[in-house]
C-alpha cells in the first residue's frame, strides 16, 4: 500500500455482474470520471471510507470475460493488473461474480487469483438465490477457491458493510495460486519460465509471454528478454488452449460440491419476455413504441421547466441592464454571460429526460435485446452486429460512440461504423431541434394522444439513423467489406432498475453536458459578444450615421435606438464576418446572423442557440430582451417582411443539423481512431455537402 491511510482497490468482473452498482454503493457521489493515460476511454474512480484509519481509492475497471484481451477495454484491465507503475495498480482486487452465472465468472477469478495479488470474491444478487433455487456452500467454496467470499446484493445494499470489514483485513487474505497450470500443461517449460522471469509470479510471467502485444508498459530490455524465450508461437497457442480447458475443469470440480440449482424453482419469465421483445415483428413494434414514448416525454415533461428557466434568464438579463451602472462590464454580463449561461441551462430538462430513459433501458437489460434485434438489420449494410452499440450510444454523444467501435474486430466494418456514427442524433443536436421545433411546429395533438412536436423530434432521430444506414450501404460497396466478424452478445437477466444507479447516471451525464458544452458555449458567447460589440469606423459612427438619414427623421426615440443597434451589429466585427458568408448561405434561407451561429456551432452544435441569443441580445440593447424563444420568434426577414424562422427556414435548419458534421471534437476523435486525416476530412466534406443540398432543397420547395 502506497500510503498508510489509502488502499488502492481494483473492481473487476464480467459485464452484467452488477459491478457498477457495487461501485456506486461503495463510493456514493464521491466519484470522478477521467481518461486512462494515453487512451480516450472513460474510467471511474471514487473514494470509500473503510474505517476511521483507512480509505479505499476504488477504480471501476471495464467489464471483461478474461485477462486475455480481445478489445481495448480488456487491454486496460490487463495493463492495470500487470504494470506496477500504473497509478491504479491495486493493493487489493474485488472480483464481482453474479450468482446465476458463477461458472463463467470464475474463469476470470481463477486468472486473477493466480497473479497472487490479495483478491476477494464477491457474489452479487444474493437476494435472487431462493427464488432461482440456488444454494451455495460458502465455506466449501472458500476452501476450494482459497479466498474470502462475500455474498451481496448491490441493489438492496446487502453485504456492503461485510465487504468493507473484509477490505480492512486485506493483508491477511490468502494469496496462494489456485490453478497450478505448470504441472497440467508442461512442467519443464514452466519451470524454465519461472527461472528466467524470477522477479515475477509464474502466472504474470506467462501472461507477459502470451499477451506481449498488449503490454505497452514493457521496456525494450523486457521485450527482448520475452522474445528470446518466446520462440515457438504455435506451442504457446496450444498451451493457452490447454490452460482454459484446465481452468474450467477445476471450476466444474469445485462447483459440483459447492453450488446447487433446484431447476424446479427456476422461472421461465425471462424466456417468455425474450420471445416477445426479440420477436421478428413485435420486437420492432415495441421498440418503436418505446422511442415514441421517449420523444413525447422530452417535449411534454420538459416544456414547463424549460419555459421557467428561459424566463428566469431573460429577467436576469433585464435586471442586470436596469440595475448595474451603464458600461462595458454591464453589457458583458447582460448580453454575453447571462444569455450564454441561459443557452446551456435551458436544455437541462430535455437532456436529463433523454438520459433517464437511456439509463432505464440499460438497467432493465432491454438495451441488449435491442442490440440483438437490430443485428439482423445491420448485417445487410456491411456493418457488424456490434455496430448497433456505437449507433445507439451515439444518441448521447458521437465521441464515446466512435470509441465504442473498438469492440469491432474487423477493420473495415469498424471503419464504416466510425464514418456513419455522426449521423446518429446526439444530445448536442437536441437543443437545436428543440428550439426550432417549438418555433415552427404547433404544439397540438394527433388523434388526441401524440404531440406533433414529439413526433417531429422522433422523425429527426429516425432520419439520422436512416442516413447512417444508407451511408453504410454506399461505403460497403466502395470499401468492399469481405471478411465478416461474428456477433456475440450476452443477454443479461431482466432487472428492476436501481433508483440509485439511474440517479447517478442521469446526474453524471447531465453534469458532463453542462460542464463540457457549457464551457464552450459560455466562452463563445463572450467572444461573440465582444465581436458584436466592437467594429470598424462605421460601427463607431453608427449613431451619427443613422440620425442623419432623412428616412429616420420622424422616428420616435425607441425606434431610433433600435435602428442604431441594428446598424451597429451589422457593422461590427461579427457582422462583417456574417456578411462575407451570407451569399453562400442565403440560398438555404439564412441571413448573416444565422451564418455566424452556424460557424460558431462547429465547436459544438448546441452553441447555435446560445450564439443567436447573444447576437439578438446585443441587437436589442436598451430593450426588454425577452426569452431566447421570443427573440428568435420575433426576428423579421427585412426582404420579405415575414418571420425569419418560418416553416421553410426552420425545416432547412433542422435538415442541415441532421446531416452536417458540426463537431470539431468528433473530427478529432475520428482522426485519432483511424490514425489519418483522410477519413475525418471525408466525413466533413461528405456530410457538409449532403446537409447543404438537403437544406437548399427544403427551403426552396417549402418557400
Amino acid at each position: 500500500m502506497r500510503n498508510n491511510a489509502v488502499l488502492n482497490v481494483a473492481l473487476v468482473g464480467n459485464p452484467n455482474t452488477g459491478k457498477t452498482s457495487l461501485f456506486n454503493q461503495l463510493t456514493g457521489l464521491k466519484q470522478k470520471v477521467g481518461n486512462y493515460p494515453g487512451i480516450t476511454v472513460d474510467k471511474k474512480h471514487g473514494k470509500c471510507k473503510i474505517s476511521d484509519e483507512l480509505t479505499a481509492e476504488i477504480v471501476d475497471l471495464p467489464g471483461t470475460y478474461s485477462i486475455n484481451p480481445q478489445t481495448l477495454d480488456e487491454t486496460i484491465v490487463l495493463e492495470t493488473l500487470l504494470n506496477k507503475k500504473n497509478e491504479s495498480y491495486p493493493d487489493a482486487i474485488i472480483v464481482v461474480a453474479e450468482v446465476e452465472n458463477l461458472k463463467r465468472n470464475l474463469l476470470l477469478f481463477t486468472q486473477i487469483k493466480d497473479l497472487q495479488i490479495p483478491t476477494i470474491l464477491v457474489i452479487n444478487m444474493s437476494d435472487q438465490m431462493e427464488r432461482k433455487g440456488i444454494n451455495i456452500d460458502i465455506e466449501t467454496l472458500k476452501t476450494a477457491l482459497k479466498t474470502e467470499i462475500v455474498l451481496i446484493s448491490s441493489r438492496k445494499n446487502i453485504g456492503i458493510d461485510v465487504l468493507k470489514k473484509e477490505l480492512a483485513n486485506y493483508k491477511n487474505w490468502n494469496t496462494e495460486t489456485l490453478a497450478n497450470i505448470s504441472t497440467k500443461i508442461d512442467a519443464n517449460y514452466f519451470s524454465e519460465l519461472e527461472k528466467t522471469f524470477s522477479e515475477n509470479s509464474l502466472y504474470k510471467s506467462w501472461l507477459l509471454i502470451t499477451q506481449q502485444e498488449y503490454c505497452h508498459f514493457l521496456t525494450e530490455a523486457q521485450n527482448k528478454k520475452i522474445n528470446t524465450f518466446k520462440t515457438d508461437v504455435e506451442k504457446i497457442k496450444k498451451y493457452q488452449h490447454k490452460e482454459t480447458i484446465f481452468r474450467y475443469q477445476k471450476i466444474n470440480e469445485i462447483l459440483k460440491t459447492a453450488y446447487k440449482v433446484d431447476k424446479s424453482k427456476a422461472t421461465d419469465l425471462r424466456s417468455k419476455l425474450d420471445s416477445i421483445l426479440t420477436h421478428k415483428i413485435w420486437g420492432y413494434v415495441i421498440f418503436a413504441f418505446i422511442l415514441l414514448l421517449i420523444f413525447q416525454s422530452i417535449f411534454e415533461w420538459a416544456s414547463f421547466p424549460m419555459d421557467l428557466i428561459d424566463g428566469i434568464f431573460a429577467k436576469l438579463s433585464q435586471l442586470a441592464k436596469n440595475n448595474l451602472p451603464e458600461g462595458v462590464f454591464t453589457n458583458l454580463i447582460a448580453e454575453g454571460i447571462i444569455p450564454g449561461i441561459g443557452g446551456v441551462l435551458i436544455f437541462i430538462p430535455q437532456i436529463a429526460i433523454l438520459f433517464l430513459f437511456i439509463s432505464l433501458l440499460e438497467e432493465t437489460g432491454y438495451m441488449s435485446r435491442v442490440v440483438f434485434l437490430m443485428d439482423k438489420i445491420m448485417r445487410k449494410f456491411g456493418m457488424s452486429g456490434k455496430s448497433i452499440i456505437p449507433l445507439i450510444s451515439g444518441t448521447a454523444c458521437a465521441i464515446p460512440a466512435v470509441m465504442a467501435s473498438r469492440n469491432i474486430s474487423n477493420w473495415k466494418e469498424r471503419l464504416i461504423t466510425i464514418l456513419v456514427v455522426p449521423f446518429t442524433t446526439c444530445s448536442a443536436r437536441l437543443p437545436v431541434y428543440a428550439i426550432l421545433i417549438s418555433l415552427i411546429i404547433p404544439s397540438k395533438r394527433i388523434f388526441g394522444i401524440f404531440n406533433l412536436q414529439g413526433l417531429t423530434l422522433m422523425a429527426l432521430y429516425l432520419l439520422g439513423f436512416t442516413a447512417a444506414i444508407f451511408s453504410a450501404i454506399l461505403l460497403n460497396n466502395v470499401l468492399k467489406v469481405e471478411h465478416r466478424s461474428f456477433f456475440v452478445i450476452e443477454m443479461p437477466n431482466y432487472k428492476v432498475p436501481s433508483v440509485k444507479n439511474v440517479f447517478y447516471e442521469v446526474v453524471e451525464k447531465t453534469k458532463a453536458f453542462i460542464l463540457g458544452a457549457g464551457k464552450i458555449i459560455l466562452a463563445l458567447s463572450i467572444v461573440l459578444w465582444f465581436l458584436a460589440s466592437n467594429g470598424t469606423s462605421a460601427y463607431k459612427n453608427a449613431e451619427k450615421h443613422v440620425t442623419t438619414l432623412e428616412e429616420n427623421s420622424n422616428l420616435d426615440n425607441e425606434a431610433l435606438q433600435k435602428k442604431i443597434a441594428s446598424y451597429k451589429l451589422e457593422n461590427s466585427y461579427i457582422g462583417t464576418m456574417g456578411k462575407f458568408i451570407e451569399p453562400v448561405i442565403e440560398p438555404m434561407g439564412y441571413d448573416w446572423k444565422i451564418g455566424i451561429a452556424l460557424i460558431s456551432s462547429f465547436a459544438a452544435r448546441e452553441v447555435f442557440v446560445g450564439a443567436l441569443a447573444t447576437i439578438y441580445s446585443v441587437e436589442s440593447e436598451g430593450e426588454d430582451v425577452g426569452t431566447i424563444k421570443e427573440r428568435m420568434g420575433a426576428e423579421i426577414n427585412p426582404k420579405t417582411g415575414l418571420k425569419r424562422f418560418n416553416f421553410a427556414t426552420g425545416m432547412s435548419l433542422l435538415l442541415f443539423y441532421a446531416f452536417a458534421m458540426q463537431c470539431i471534437g468528433t473530427l478529432a476523435i475520428v482522426k485519432r481512431e483511424t490514425k489519418s486525416w483522410k477519413w475525418p476530412i471525408l466525413q466533413l466534406v461528405g456530410m457538409g455537402a449532403l446537409a447543404y443540398i438537403a437544406a437548399f432543397l427544403a427551403f426552396n420547395i417549402l418557400s
